[in-house]
């Protein structure tokens, strides 16, 4: 079953959220080297804002929290570290979407920039509190980022409202 205003079936669009959230987490953890894994872009965090911002009645805080969980368990970070990042992250976009009144390609990029800008912000926040480091590398991450988070909206632009 369809919602009225959804041009996607349910089960299709559930099954394209699960599966775009694997694919990322498998890029997420590829193997690179030691100089191309600071350069490695955010994967799951970007396709996590793409379904924030396109399909909030689906994706939420709570999927934002899970994701965040695993993306702690598959980069071996501390547990909740990436959680509570992905809440605040999560919470940021429902507070600009609400703003929002259309949401166009440059807007939703905007939006997403200030929202993998406050995650980062986050985690380097969190980790400077709990283990007194400042990972400055992650910078590199975060503006490749930001520059190819439209590559995650072409490639999933079909399930844009």
């Amino acid at each position: 079953m369809a919602y009225p205003d959804s041009e996607h079936p349910t089960g299709l669009l559930l099954s394209a959220i699960v599966l775009s959230l694997i694919a990322a987490s498998s890029l997420s953890v590829y193997p690179l080297s030691q100089y191309l894994s600071t350069l490695r872009p955010m994967f799951m965090i970007m396709v996590l804002v793409f379904w924030l911002l396109f399909q909030p009645r689906y994706v939420g805080v709570f999927i934002a929290f899970a994701v965040g969980l695993i993306a702690d368990l598959l980069t071996d970070s501390r547990l909740g570290q990436q959680a509570f990042a992905a809440v605040v992250m999560a919470f940021t976009i429902k507070l600009t979407s609400f703003y929002l009144k259309q949401l166009n390609t440059l807007s939703a990029w905007m939006v997403a920039a200030l929202s993998l800008l406050v995650f980062q912000s986050t985690l380097w926040m969190l980790q400077i509190i709990t283990q007194s480091t400042f990972v400055a590398q992650s910078a590199f991450s975060l503006v490749l980022s930001i520059v190819s988070w439209p590559l995650v909206l072409l490639a999933l632009r079909k399930f844009t409202r």
